[in-house]
């Protein structure tokens, strides 16, 4: 049975990828997503923090005119003890504790929603630059369940040497019983000539055929795009997004450091 090489391995782990400098068998075929930039120097894919993203700040609307009912009938269900039994106290303490409390959690509930679906920038590029022999990776940091922290964006370059991939698997219950499972490919930065990890970044997590995701970049960082099909390029500013989507046209645009996007995007 195959062992993880990495020290740690990442978490679901199922095997590891092949090297970033391996040779490869086949050229590979990207058929789900096409990179947004692609030519001699660097090939630039999109990396979204959810693909259904934007789909939940309708559902948040619907919370709020839920709380915003949930008030009215509060307050008149309060009224009518209050003139019914006059004197009672403990009755409309209690009445008035639970609907503050239902309150409390709806909107703690829509607070950490809206976030979730705002702060992240419109996108979450990574860019493979060949001549340099480096990625250079734009990320976001949060914490999901805790609306009070920072969040904050990064941005970081790694050599493509120092990198490794590996292919994750991970299976969870959905409320109403059923089986959810998500696939990705992890990648860790090693010290250089060891096994021993660094940091990580997720190159993709919602990919029907992830492992070939990395083999599609390996094949572009080894030789360029002589052995891949350009034309399956689609430009498009990581900026622009569906007028429908208030969401994503609420959230930060994408906006790299001006010397990393310069470096980035040309040759040594």
């Amino acid at each position: 049975m195959a062992r993880p090489r990495l020290n740690p391995p990442c978490g679901g782990w199922q095997r590891d990828l092949p090297g970033p400098n391996d040779p490869l068998n086949e050229p590979p075929m990207l058929l789900w997503q096409a990179p947004t930039h692609m030519d001699e120097t660097y090939v630039e894919f999109a990396r979204n923090t959810s693909s259904i993203r934007g789909a939940l700040f309708f559902l948040l609307l619907l919370v709020v005119w839920t709380e915003f009912k949930l008030v009215i009938f509060a307050a008149k269900d309060i009224y009518a003890t209050s003139t019914a039994v006059a004197g009672v106290t403990f009755e409309l303490a209690g009445i008035f504790l639970l609907h503050v409390g239902i309150l409390a959690i709806g909107a703690w509930t829509a607070f950490v929603g809206y976030r979730a679906e705002v702060s992240p920038p419109r996108d979450l590029p990574i860019r493979f630059n060949r001549l340099r022999r480096k990625v250079y990776v734009y990320d976001f940091q949060s914490v999901w369940w805790n609306p009070f922290e920072r969040a904050y964006v990064t941005t970081a370059s790694y050599d493509w040497d120092d990198l490794r991939a590996e292919k994750w698997k991970v299976r969870g219950a959905t409320p109403g019983g059923g089986l959810i499972i998500k696939e990705g490919v992890s990648i860790a930065v090693v010290e250089p000539g060891t096994n021993n990890v660094v940091t990580r970044f997720h190159l993709n997590t919602d990919a029907a055929n992830t492992s070939n995701f990395w083999a599609y970049v390996c094949a572009y960082m080894q030789n360029g795009i002589e052995s891949l099909d350009p034309d399956r390029a689609e430009p498009r500013d990581a900026n622009d997004v569906a007028p429908y989507n208030i969401a994503l046209r609420l959230a930060p645009k994408v906006q790299w450091p001006a010397d990393m996007d310069r470096e980035s995007r040309t040759g040594p």
